[in-house]
Order: structure tokens, then C-alpha cells, then sequence
């Protein structure tokens, strides 16, 4: 009845699905107990205090008391909370099962604390682990491969509120051949990424656009000074990939978790006094806040996207779990905002989506990625054709320059490290 290739594709179907709806509900009851908890950090234990949230004690303590606790879950909890995050992209190794606990709690912790990191990367690592632990049981005979696919499709769709997100991810690693063509192959994972987004918008909607719009349809002159823009938000984002290692390499001198995260907190802390409140936590709520910040002169909110990728680089380097790609939409739309009061002439619609662009292209590599961040941010097909031709100056600029990685270190290299 059926041809064997739409029988391959249907056995993945039903597991696709509960994957889909299971790793958005892990998403949304994470994200759900870190937004509880930043609202005691942030509200009510202020107010219970009588000291303004703002304030640069409350500021500074609240994130050196957080790198202090996901310290101490490093230190203490099994599995140390997963690997070292500077070490790890998007879609690393599977994890073992007793690191997901002290992981999804770093994860918490870090979030409600202030920390300017997204939940991408260990939300995606615990919904792989738990995939690919069931999977195996359930199914064993089906690839691991296959598993963290599904996995990380689900978790990439449910967090976007987009299948598009990890089918063009994902588009890069499947692949096909006469016998598998390539959308037998997305069939599962595109159910997975589908069941995910349309269960996290049964709770609510991801929602990354901005007001912007733009008047009239591009001409070649946009094109021009969009990729001029990507061009400077790729060559400011290589210098925090370049000052990774060495920033790294510092705290790990320290060797402690608990002194590397409470001095990165601290260090957090008087980034955040400096660029001001807007500069914490992920950045998705807070970028919205910059189009109607008072002052929003070109330096300010140059200042303000140096701040920003400062705490990336310090909450990268000493240990915090979380993702860069939310911090570095929030950096973009702050660069393109300066560029655009800079120079009148320029679209804020062009500067930030293409701004975007050059700063998630730097941290993920990821081209696809990149593309589908700068539109969904400025909500503007129109701007579609334009975008993809900035990417391609971008993405050659970047040709062969490193990531935004700290290399692991090999297994003679740590046991030389305890002598």
C-alpha cells in the first residue's frame, strides 16, 4: 500500500511528534521557573528591602551572589553542571544523565540572576540527553544520530516559534541521495520542529520583531551600506572571539568554580551598572526597550552594544550556561541603531537586521541561522533579498577564521594540569 520510503518515514513520525511536545514543554517550564525567579530577584526582594532594583549595590550584588550559586552548582552538583559552555556549540556531544540536574539548574539560576546568556545551548543539551537515553531504550535499533536530530529540531522550533529555524539548520548536516532525497530525510525533524513551535504557542508566542519600518523597496545603495554594516558588526564580534581564549585561560587560573563564576558575577554586576539595566539578562524583552530609550544618541548606544558583548565574552569565559545567540541579537540591534543615528542616510530597518546578521553569523557560523534571525527581527520580507546578499561579503570575510570556541584541552593536557 504504502511505498517503502513513505513507510521509512512514517515509523519516525509518531516518535517526532512526542518529541516535539515534550521538548517545548521542557522549554516552557524552565523559561517559566527562571522568570519566576528573576521576579523575586528583581521585584520583590527589592522591594521587601526598600532599595531600587537599578541601583548599582543591588546590581553588582545580585550577580555576584549569582555567579556564587552557579558556582557552587558546578562545584557540588554530579555531573558539574555539563562541560565547560566555552567549549560547546549549539549542537554538541550528548550528555550523561546525572549532569542534566546541575545543568538546567546553572541554566536557571544564571537566567534569573542577570546573567547575559540565552537558554538555547543547555536547553537543547538536556533535550538531547533525555532523546536519546529514551530512544535507545524504545527504539533501539534507530541511529543516536537520528535521535539528537529530532531532538535538537524540536527544542531549535519550539524556542523560535518557527519550524524554518531548524529545518534550514539542519538542511546543512542531511543532506540526500537518489535513494533518500532530502525532504525524506527533514520529514521527521521538520515534524519535530513543527509539534514544537505549535506547542509553545499554545502558551506563548516567540516573538523577535521590532517596529521597523521600512518605506520603500531596496535599491542598491541599502545593499551597499547593509553590507558595510554587517561588515563592522562581524569585524567588532572577531574581536570578542579573539579575546575568548585569553579571557578563558584567566579564569581558569582560578581553578575554583566558585571564585571563577563569583568574580565573573562581579565583573557581570559592574557591566551592568555601567551600561545600565537594559544590558542584563538575555536581551530578547530588552532590545525592544532600546528603540525608546531617552538619549538615543549614536555613542550611547555604541557604549551600550560594547557592554553587551563585554558581558557575553565575561559570561562565556568563566563558566555561566547559557547560549550567545540571544545576547548577540540584542548586541545587533543596539549596533544597528547606532549606526543608523551616526548616519541619517541609513535605514534603522537595513543597519539593524543587517547589523544582526554580521553578530549571530560570528558567534554561530551558521549562515542559515544568521539569515533567519536579521528576519525575523526586522519582520520585513521585502528586505529578504537584500539580506541574503550581505551575508554572502559576510560570510567570505569570515572564511576561515576561528569560532567562538575555546579549543578543549586533550586528556594528557588535563592530567598534566592536576600535577
Amino acid at each position: 500500500m504504502f511505498h517503502p520510503r513513505a513507510r521509512l518515514m512514517i515509523k519516525m513520525a509518531l516518535p517526532a511528534l512526542i518529541i516535539g511536545v515534550l521538548s517545548s514543554l521542557m522549554l516552557i517550564g524552565m523559561m517559566g521557573i527562571a522568570a519566576q525567579l528573576q521576579h523575586i530577584l528583581w521585584q520583590s526582594l527589592p522591594g521587601l528591602f526598600a532599595v531600587r532594583p537599578d541601583s548599582p549595590a543591588w546590581i553588582i550584588g545580585t550577580l555576584t551572589l549569582t555567579g556564587i550559586a552557579v558556582g557552587l552548582i558546578v562545584r557540588f552538583m554530579p555531573g558539574h553542571g555539563g562541560p565547560d559552555p566555552a567549549t560547546e556549540s549549539l549542537v554538541g556531544m550528548p550528555l550523561a544523565i546525572n549532569a542534566l540536574p546541575g545543568l538546567g539548574l546553572a541554566l536557571i539560576v544564571g537566567l534569573a540572576g542577570g546573567v547575559s546568556l540565552g537558554p538555547e545551548n543547555p536547553i537543547t543539551a538536556i533535550n538531547i540527553a533525555l532523546t536519546l537515553i529514551i530512544g535507545q531504550r524504545l527504539m533501539p535499533k534507530t541511529a543516536n544520530q537520528e535521535w539528537v536530530i529530532l531532538a535538537a529540531s524540536a527544542t531549535i522550533g519550539a524556542m523560535f516559534g518557527s519550524p524554518v529555524a531548524a529545518a534550514l539548520i539542519f538542511s546543512q548536516q542531511l543532506g540526500g541521495t537518489e535513494e533518500t532525497p532530502f525532504w525524506d530525510r527533514l520529514f521527521a525533524p521538520l515534524i519535530a520542529a513543527g509539534t514544537g513551535a505549535l506547542t509553545t504557542q499554545q502558551f506563548f508566542l516567540p516573538d523577535f520583531s521590532l517596529s521597523l519600518h521600512f518605506q520603500h523597496t531596496p535599491r542598491f545603495t541599502d545593499v551597499l551600506m547593509g553590507s558595510g554594516v554587517a561588515l563592522c558588526a562581524c569585524a567588532i564580534g572577531m574581536v570578542v572571539v579573539y579575546l575568548l581564549p585569553h579571557c578563558h585561560a584567566l579564569f581558569q587560573r582560578l581553578r575554583h568554580p566558585v571564585l571563577m563564576l563569583g568574580c565573573g558575577g562581579f565583573i557581570l554586576g559592574c557591566l551592568g551598572v555601567l551600561g545600565g539595566p537594559v544590558t542584563l539578562f538575555k536581551g530578547l524583552d530588552e532590545m525592544r526597550q532600546l528603540l525608546h530609550l531617552p538619549g538615543n544618541s549614536a555613542s550611547a548606544l555604541f557604549g551600550i552594544t560594547l557592554v553587551k558583548l563585554a558581558a557575553l565574552l565575561i559570561a562565556a569565559s568563566c563558566g555561566f550556561r547559557g547560549g550567545r545567540i540571544f545576547p548577540a541579537v540584542f548586541a545587533g540591534v543596539s549596533l544597528g541603531l547606532a549606526l543608523s543615528a551616526a548616519f541619517p542616510a541609513l535605514s534603522p530597518a537595513v543597519a539593524i537586521s543587517c547589523a544582526i546578521l554580521g553578530l549571530v553569523l560570528v558567534v554561530t557560523r551558521d549562515g542559515w541561522l544568521s539569515l533567519f534571525m536579521a528576519a525575523a527581527v526586522a519582520h520585513s520580507p521585502v528586505l529578504l533579498p537584500l539580506l541574503c546578499l550581505v551575508l554572502l561579503p559576510a560570510w567570505w570575510c569570515l572564511a576561515g577564521r576561528p569560532l567562538m570556541l575555546v579549543n578543549k584541552p586533550s586528556p594528557a593536557a588535563r592530567s598534566e594540569s592536576r600535577l
